[in-house]
Order: C-alpha cells, then structure tokens, then sequence
C-alpha cells in the first residue's frame, strides 16, 4: 500500500473515531534535494489560519413529535356523529369525537382512562384527572392519587359547564387521556360507522412541529442528544434548535433515493427553539445544519496533504525553496475537508504536498 493510501485509511478510522485525536509523530525524514527523483509534490496548498468547524449538513423531513391510535373507549358504543378533522389540533378538553352526539374530551395525561372514576378510587388516573381538573380552574381538592368528595364536586363542576348530568362521577365515555394537545393526522372511522368499545377512530400526533433524518452509526457523534443545529425550511427561512432524539438501534437501507445503500443507520429527532415560528407542509424536506464544535484559530491544511511517516504518526511534506522535507505533526479536529495541526516550525502561508487534482 502506498503511503498515501496508507493516510487516507487512517485519516478515515480516526474520523470514524471522533476526529479529535492527536497523534505524534515519532521522526521525520530530513530535507530532499530538487532532482526528477526528489518526491516534490505535483501540487501544493497553504497552511491557513483560522476558525475550523466539523459542522455538517443533512437532508430531513418536517413533521410532527410521535404518533399514536385513538380508539372509542371502554363502555363506549353506538354510531359515530362526529371526529375532529385531519390536521386540526385538540387541546385540553377541546372534543376529539363524538358518539350518538355525545362528546369525548382530550385530558393530558400518560396513563389511559379505562374506568369510571368516583368516590374512593385511588391510582395514578385519579392523580392525572386532578392536575386537569386544577388546570382548567376546577379546584378546591388537594391534587393526590384519592378521589374525595371534593374531587367528585369538582367534576360536577366540569360537567355543569358542559351542560352534562352532574354525577360526580367520569369514565371513558367522556375522556380520553394523552400526553399532551395532539394534531389529527388521519381519521380511521368515518361518520355513520358503527363504534364498539376498542374500536380505531384517530391516528395522531404530537402538536409540535419537529424534523427527522437519518445519519450513519459511524456519524452518530455529530448528533448527540443537545447539538445545536439550524434547520432551513422549503421557504429558504433558516430556524435554531437542538437535537432532542437519538435513535438507540441501528437499521440499513430505508433509503428511497439509493436503494442499494445499506449503511447502518439511526435515527435523530431535531426540536425547534420556537416551534410556534415553523411554517411548512407535513412531510416538506428540509435541510438540517449541525453546528458540531468550532476551534477558534487553528492552523489547518486539506485532509489529503497528511501523510503517514515511516517511523509512525503522521507529518506534512513542507515545500520550501525549492526542497521538500517530512514535518511532524499532531492532529486536531477534522472538518470541512480539513484537518487541524501543530508542529514545529509551522506557519500560516507556508506550502505542504497534495496529490495531483
């Protein structure tokens, strides 16, 4: 293998690495005189001074957060007379749908309503219909996981402003718990339909707008959990955010643009700063900057001038008046097809080896 082979395999394991590594090396050949046989280089490029970043670029999809199935609830049967429509979103005891004229309310809440909640229940549901109840001004109970008589005045109250039978007591038939305002994404019954308890009404989403894309696992440091990123949306606006998902598995291929490819992949979820600012169809491609880290004024050469030395480490071959020589190196951060290093005798301006273009 040549030694410039030998350097461009190396250059891609420490990338694979995390590209921040510094190696030393170990000697350097001393200077060569100007003959056919001298080893300058075909060409040459400057040693330049400045900030070097390892930001890079990716092509993602605007969305919504997480998806999941709304089905009719437990007790819950007759004929569907209305669903919230596709796109829309539902907040806090807005209606998700309706069976035989008769509301079902969204609630937040991570546990499911698969009860009828009354005096004298306890568990985690009871604790979730409060913090809702409290949220939405019916208060006057302390917010706990037993439901009081005061909890149950409470409901009565709910279910007066919504000119309901005031029984103090609530179930499936008129709430329906999820983690937060959700946005109708497609509807699985229409109308008319016939609903049993279980039965499949909605798919939704999340409300907050996010983006997703897909990075080879050897690319995985570049998006950890928090990198800051700038997201550019179809209209060329430019938004901030972070990267809040990090996929735990790997899988290949899922590509459309290159089936063939089956490099390992995960998957990263991009938050916006201000999601409220994000205008855009459902789907839209996007284009996703990651910041990654900047080194402030560095000295730094194109990637394919570093060579691997004989006696280990790597080195540049510095071209001056005419000869060529080996400088030792040690390496910092790779980026932008760059490669950060220090040495000695080193100087912006100075001129190292590159292969021919």
């Amino acid at each position: 293998m040549s030694r410039r082979k030998l350097v461009v395999a190396l250059v891609a394991i420490l990338a694979v690495a995390g590209g921040g590594a510094a190696v030393t090396a170990l000697s350097a050949p001393g200077p060569r005189p100007v003959t056919k046989d001298s080893g300058l280089p075909y060409a040459t490029a400057p040693i330049t001074r400045g900030d070097l970043g390892n930001s890079t670029q990716q092509d993602g999809t605007l969305g919504h957060l997480g998806e999941r199935k709304i089905n009719a609830g437990a007790g819950t049967a007759g004929v569907l007379t209305w669903l919230a429509p596709a796109g829309s979103v539902v907040e806090r005891d807005e209606r998700l749908y309706e069976v035989d004229g008769e509301p079902v309310r969204l609630m937040y809440g991570a546990e499911p309503m698969y009860r009828t909640l009354k005096t004298g229940d306890k568990g985690k549901d009871v604790r979730q219909l409060e913090e809702n109840l409290a949220a939405l001004g019916y208060t006057g109970f302390d917010v706990d996981e037993e439901y009081t008589a005061k909890t149950a005045a409470a409901v009565k109250r709910w279910q007066k402003s919504h000119d309901l039978k005031q029984t103090g007591t609530v179930g499936p038939d008129r709430i329906a718990f999820a983690g937060s305002a959700v946005r109708v994404k497609e509807a699985g019954a229409a109308p008319g339909d016939q609903v049993a308890p279980g039965g499949p009404l909605l798919t939704v989403t999340g409300s907050e707008r996010v983006v997703r894309f897909r990075i080879p696992v050897s690319d995985a440091e570049s998006a950890k959990a928090g990198t800051r990123v700038k997201v550019r949306l179809p209209d060329g606006t430019e938004l901030p955010g972070k990267v809040s998902g990090v996929g735990k598995n790997a899988s290949a291929g899922e590509d459309p643009q290159n089936p063939q490819d089956r490099t390992p992949k995960i998957d990263i979820t991009v938050s916006f700063d201000d999601p409220r600012k994000v205008k855009g169809i459902d789907q839209s491609p996007v284009t996703v900057d990651l910041t990654g880290e900047t080194r402030k004024d560095v000295l730094s050469v194109p990637v394919n001038a570093l060579l691997a030395l004989p006696g280990g480490g790597f080195g540049v071959q510095v071209v001056e008046n005419g000869t060529a020589r080996d400088v030792a190196v040690e390496l910092g951060m790779f980026g932008q097809g760059r490669v950060e290093i220090s040495g000695d005798g080193l100087r912006e301006g100075m001129k190292v080896g590159v292969p021919s273009a």
